[in-house]
C-alpha cells in the first residue's frame, strides 16, 4: 500500500518542527510542509534545510503576501472591524489565505489529510478547520495537540533536543509569537499574568516610547474607494505601502496593544499586539469616513463593523454571512475617496486633516460665523416634531398621576 500523505501547515516553529516527527511515529506517512509566507520576514530562510532535517519529503514556500493584503486585510479596514475594541485582527485573518491555500496543495498533492500545529485551547484551530471543512468538506484533519502526551511547551522544547531538532525558543524567552505584514503577536511566558507589564525588549517591530523621536512625523494617506494607494503622494502597491507604514509607525512606537481578550473557546487570553501600519490605516480610514459618509449609513456600519470583527476572529470568512456583509460594506466606499494626514508622536496618532471631493461637510452650513443657508428658526419645530412622543408620554403620566391621588 502507498504511503498516507500529509499536508502540514508549518512554519518552522517550536509546534510544527517537532510535529513532523512526531507524525512519522505515529502514522506511516510522507509528510508534505507548506510554509506560508504572508510577510515573515527573514523567518522563511532557512525553513527548506530545516523541513529536511525534521523528516519532511516537500516543502512548499508559497508567496501569499498580496493575496493576504487584497482578499483579507483591505476588505477588514473598509469594514472598520477590530476585535473587542483593540485586536486588528493580524492572526485571525492570515489563517484563511493560508488555509485555502493548503487545501489547493493538498488537493494537487492527492493528500490524505491537513496537519496543523494549534492548540486544543486556542482559536487558530477553529480558523483553520473551518476554512478546510468550507473549501474541502471531506478532507481529514490531524491536529496533533488533541492528540499527543505533550502537555506544555517545556515539554516540546525537551521532544525537540530529544530528536536533535533546533527550534526558535528557550525555557528561558517562552513567548508564543505569529509575525506577518499586518502584525506581530506575543503570548504566553510573563504575560500570562495579567498584573505584570509588557517587557520594553519583548519589543520586535515598534520602538519603545522612550526611544522614539522627540519630534513628531506628518503621514498622508491616499484613498480610492476605501483603500489606501498612496503614501506621502507616493502611490504604492498594497504590500509596499503596508510596508512603508509599519517602518514609520515602528520609530514612533504606534500600534502596541496590550488586550485580555475573550477567545471563541470560552477562556480569556492576554496578548501583546505590534501593529504600526494597521493603526495608522484604521485610524485614518475612520477619519476619511467621517466627512464621507451620512449619519444613518455610519452609525450602522458601527453595528456591522462589531460583527464582522467576530466573523473574522472565530474563523469565518468563507461564510454567506462575512460575504453579504462585505458586499454592503463595498457599497459604502463608493465615495471613501480623498486623502487624510495624521501625525506620529510618542506612540500617538493624532488627526492632522482630510480631504474628499465627495465630503459631506459643508463649511457654510457648519460655520458659526454668520451664513444665509441656514435658517435657525427651523430648528424649533424640528425640535417640537421630535420631541413629541416625550410631550405626549408626559402629559399621560400627568393625568394617570392626577387620577391616582382621586
Amino acid at each position: 500500500m502507498a504511503k498516507m500523505k500529509i499536508v502540514l501547515a508549518y512554519s518552522g516553529g517550536l509546534d510544527t518542527t517537532i510535529i513532523i516527527p512526531w507524525l512519522h511515529e505515529h502514522y506511516d506517512c510522507d509528510v508534505i510542509a507548506v510554509a506560508a509566507d504572508v510577510g515573515q520576514g527573514d523567518e522563511l530562510e532557512p525553513l527548506h534545510e530545516k523541513a529536511k532535517k525534521s523528516g519532511a519529503s516537500k516543502l512548499y514556500i508559497e508567496d501569499l503576501k498580496e493575496e493576504f493584503v487584497k482578499d483579507c486585510i483591505f476588505p477588514t479596514i473598509k469594514a472598520g472591524a477590530v476585535y473587542e475594541g483593540k485586536y486588528l485582527l493580524g492572526t485571525s485573518f492570515a489563517r484563511p489565505v493560508i488555509a485555502k491555500r493548503l487545501v489547493e496543495i493538498a488537493k494537487r498533492e492527492k493528500a490524505d489529510a491537513i496537519c496543523h500545529g494549534c492548540t486544543g485551547k486556542g482559536n487558530d484551530q477553529v480558523r483553520f478547520e473551518l476554512t478546510i471543512k468550507a473549501l474541502a468538506p471531506d478532507m481529514k484533519i490531524i491536529a496533533p495537540w488533541r492528540i499527543w502526551d505533550i502537555k506544555s511547551r517545556d515539554e516540546e522544547i525537551d521532544y525537540a533536543k530529544a530528536h536533535d531538532l533546533d527550534v526558535p525558543v528557550t525555557k528561558e524567552h517562552n513567548y508564543s509569537m505569529d509575525r506577518n505584514l499586518w502584525h506581530l503577536s506575543h503570548e504566553g511566558s510573563d504575560l500570562e499574568d495579567p498584573a505584570n507589564e509588557p517587557k520594553d525588549e519583548m519589543l520586535l517591530i515598534s520602538k519603545p516610547i522612550p526611544a522614539t523621536p522627540d519630534k513628531p512625523e506628518y503621514v498622508s494617506i491616499d484613498w480610492f474607494e476605501g483603500e489606501p494607494v498612496a503614501v506621502n503622494g507616493e502611490k504604492l502597491p498594497p504590500v509596499a505601502l503596508i510596508e512603508k507604514l509599519n517602518e514609520i509607525g515602528s520609530r514612533h512606537g504606534v500600534g502596541v496593544d496590550d488586550l485580555v481578550e475573550n477567545r471563541l473557546v470560552g477562556m480569556k487570553s492576554r496578548g501583546v499586539y505590534e501593529n504600526p501600519a494597521g493603526s495608522i490605516l484604521y485610524a485614518c480610514h475612520k477619519n476619511l469616513e467621517e466627512i464621507t459618509l451620512d449619519r444613518d449609513t455610519s452609525h450602522f456600519k458601527e453595528h456591522v463593523a462589531i460583527k464582522f470583527a467576530e466573523l473574522v476572529y472565530d474563523g469565518k470568512w468563507y461564510t454567506p454571512i462575512r460575504e453579504a456583509l462585505s458586499a454592503f460594506v463595498d457599497s459604502t466606499q463608493k465615495t471613501v475617496t480623498g486623502t487624510t494626514r495624521v501625525k506620529l508622536f510618542k506612540g500617538k496618532i493624532t488627526p492632522a486633516g482630510m480631504t474628499s471631493p465627495y465630503s459631506l461637510y459643508d463649511e457654510e452650513i457648519a460655520t458659526f460665523g454668520a451664513d444665509e443657508v441656514y435658517d435657525q428658526k427651523d430648528s424649533a419645530g424640528f425640535i417640537n416634531l421630535f420631541g413629541l412622543p416625550l410631550k405626549v408620554r408626559a402629559k399621560m403620566l400627568e393625568k394617570a398621576n392626577k387620577k391616582g391621588k382621586k
